[in-house]
């Protein structure tokens, strides 16, 4: 047979070809994930890159109020009315001492209670476990007037102090602490103890330096949710004096919002998040290594 009669070029032609397909299937299908990543990503981001644009834009109404892009000539204005039109300082101080008030409580409370539940043994301790976090399942709705009536027979209703009371136990911190100790080796605990130290001593001396990581995702996580809380300081704060920044933004939206004035909305709103956003950029890597170590997804 000559060789222009021969199948082996038509096989390697083919072959070839076939080749050349899965490559550029491999590539389109690595190509195709990060579009549709940035794509997700820029859905997401819109309702706050629109938040950006009308914050530092000069017109409220204007046919281009919708767009995502700024609208010239760009100005602090909106942000100096809106520091104008409210007590700022006394709302950041009411929720800086609600939130880092509240996981300071918090950290004394999960991790003793973390440490029992880890190396002590007792009659009992998995049932009182799983009762602990069945508080994981039951809405905090459900138990807003029971804790209010609480509060006004011990005389806390209308206090800070009173609306951090609720939130000084946490179960979800307790599991957290209560994984992160049995990751740490008992003998550890053991040796602590035989050169004198106390319980205390080993909780707050060996056990939570080397936990660091999971009291770092349960400070975010604490701190987070307290910052953005609503409807809890609205019913047990009525003195204008201690409201936090989320009711504070209400009263403060409703008023502009009556005007339209939706520059001056959003630049409040940019008010109240700025100091957890700049938390996040500047320990960006510190949150997603506590996260990535603590297993929470």
């Amino acid at each position: 047979m000559s060789a222009e009669t021969s199948p082996q070029p038509l096989i390697s032609r083919r072959v070839s070809r076939r080749v050349g397909s899965s490559l550029l299937l491999r590539r389109s299908s690595r190509l195709t994930l990060p579009v549709l990543l940035c794509c997700a990503a820029l859905l997401w981001l819109s309702p706050f890159i629109w938040m950006l644009s009308s914050a530092f834009s000069e017109s409220s109404f204007s046919p281009n109020m919708a767009s995502m892009l700024p609208r010239f000539p760009l100005t602090l204005d909106n942000f100096r009315q809106a520091w104008q039109s409210a007590d700022w300082l006394r709302l950041y101080a009411n929720t800086l001492f609600f939130a880092f008030g509240t996981f300071l409580v918090q950290l004394v409370t999960i991790t003793t209670a973390g440490y029992v539940f880890a190396y002590h043994q007792f009659r009992g301790k998995q049932t009182l476990f799983y009762l602990l976090l069945i508080q994981l399942m039951i809405m905090p709705v459900i138990m807003m007037v029971p804790n209010m009536m609480i509060l006004k027979q011990i005389g806390l209703l209308n206090t800070l102090t009173g609306t951090m009371m609720p939130y000084f136990a946490s179960a979800f911190g307790v599991f957290l602490m209560r994984q992160a100790f049995l990751s740490i080796p008992r003998e550890i605990e053991e040796a602590a103890l035989m050169e004198g130290c106390r319980w205390w001593q080993v909780v707050f001396r060996v056990l939570i330096p080397m936990s660091w990581p999971a009291i770092l995702a349960f400070a975010t996580v604490s701190i987070t949710y307290h910052w953005n809380e609503y409807l809890w300081p609205l019913m047990v704060l009525n003195d204008p004096d201690k409201q936090v920044l989320t009711v504070g933004l209400v009263s403060f939206a409703m008023g502009a919002e009556s005007g339209g004035q939706w520059g001056l909305i959003t630049a409040g709103t940019l008010m109240v998040c700025l100091p957890l956003m700049l938390a996040f950029i500047l320990f960006q890597k510190q949150f997603l290594k506590s996260f990535g170590f603590s297993g929470i997804k």
